[in-house]
């Protein structure tokens, strides 16, 4: 039986992938016409995209080519991701000796290094500083056949426990909660025309909890839960369960059903916050709530932007300033509650963290903000 001979590019490149897929969490982008060189991506990562360039390149004009090639294909991908900083690390494998990668090494949020061998990354302080385990988990004490087989086998382990996060993450849940919101304001819609003198009028509104800054100032608080419940007419009360059901049902899916619904009534309670503090008058809707689920929903489509960045663009951003302008240019919107209430959905997402992206220091900062909010608000209102 012949023994396998591995190329000692191609097992440098093997062990450059294996630590920064296994090790730093990067995954493989897809790039047409790219040849002896892959590209690979990590958004939360200091460098967002890592190249491992094997193709030879024998002068400076080719390495100033590439360069220049390298900065148009990040920009397409920053684009498409939402990236704001698109920090690059280029490792070259297999430069001719009349190129200086010197003049390279630090251009336009792009870092290169040239190596043949895995202890070449040693001379690369800046490199050592972002990844100070490279060396150490890059040292494999098989060879050949046994390193290829060994590298390709943890690979493919990890891309399937990502496949099966991607699964257990974007996997749609019956929206159990939704539904429940949605009961309770069809409920508290009903119960105002049983018990009241109907949705419009504002004494049996304010009977059942509408949110009204004299009271709540003289010590009504639980006005900001209930007045989430409630609606003002058919029409309104329709519009806000089609988008408490459209949204709702992928959040709900996206963050579980317990995350989901602090997200929901956080943003209700801190929308009405912002509705005292610029309004005066008799306030009632789940807007606020919704849009609050509009924010947690970039939050999440940021960590996600691989999958959701699109769709971010294309619909999301768009919806959200179209109903603002619609909240402006309208009359008796509570725009403020629009406002806020998008702002509170993202400071509790983030307080409530993403599942499989969001750290504890993430969560902590989130809490603390949102803290120092409802903090501030409840200062300018009451004091």
């Amino acid at each position: 039986m012949k023994e396998v001979i591995i190329d000692k590019n191609d097992e440098l490149v093997m062990m450059l992938l294996h630590f920064f897929i296994t090790e730093q969490g990067y995954s493989p982008i897809v790039l047409h016409g790219a040849k002896n060189e892959i590209w690979l991506e990590n958004l939360e990562g200091s460098y967002k995209i890592v190249r491992i360039i094997s193709n030879y390149i024998h002068n400076n004009e080719q390495l100033e080519y590439d360069a220049f090639r390298t900065k148009h294909i990040a920009k397409k991908i920053q684009k498409k991701t939402l990236s704001m900083n698109m920090n690059i690390l280029n490792i070259f494998i297999n430069l001719g000796e009349s190129t200086t990668i010197e003049d390279y090494m630090h251009v336009d949020r792009m870092d290169s290094i040239d190596i043949k061998n895995i202890k070449d990354l040693k001379k690369y302080d800046f490199l050592l500083k972002e990844f100070p385990t490279i060396t150490n988990k890059t040292n494999f004490k098989e060879k050949g056949a046994e390193l290829f087989m060994k590298i390709t086998q943890d690979i493919t382990k990890k891309n399937a426990e990502e496949s099966m996060k991607a699964e257990d993450l974007f996997k749609m849940k019956k929206p159990i909660i939704t539904y429940i919101l949605i009961a309770l304001n069809v409920l508290c819609f009903l119960c105002m025309y049983i018990f009241g003198n109907g949705s419009t009028d504002a004494l049996t509104l304010l009977r059942f909890g509408a949110n009204y800054a004299p009271l709540v100032k003289l010590g009504e608080v639980w006005r900001l839960v209930t007045s989430i419940f409630l609606h003002v007419g058919i029409l309104h009360l329709l519009c806000n369960m089609y988008s408490l059901y459209i949204v709702g049902s992928q959040l709900e899916s996206f963050f579980g059903k317990t995350k989901f619904l602090c997200i929901y009534i956080l943003s209700g309670i801190i929308g009405n916050l912002f509705s005292i503090l610029f309004t005066n008058g008799l306030t009632v809707g789940a807007s606020g709530a919704i849009f609050g689920l509009f924010g947690a929903l970039l939050y999440f489509g940021y960590h996600y932007r691989i999958y959701l960045g699109t769709v971010i663009k294309s619909q999301i951003i768009p919806l959200i300033i179209l109903n603002l302008f619609i909240g402006f240019a309208s009359h008796g919107i509570d725009n403020a509650a629009h406002i806020g209430g998008l702002i509170g959905g993202a400071l509790a997402s983030i307080a409530l963290g993403v599942k499989y992206k969001s750290s504890n220091f993430e969560k902590i900062n989130g809490w603390i903000v949102l803290a120092i909010l409802v903090a501030f608000l409840s200062y300018m209102i009451w004091i």
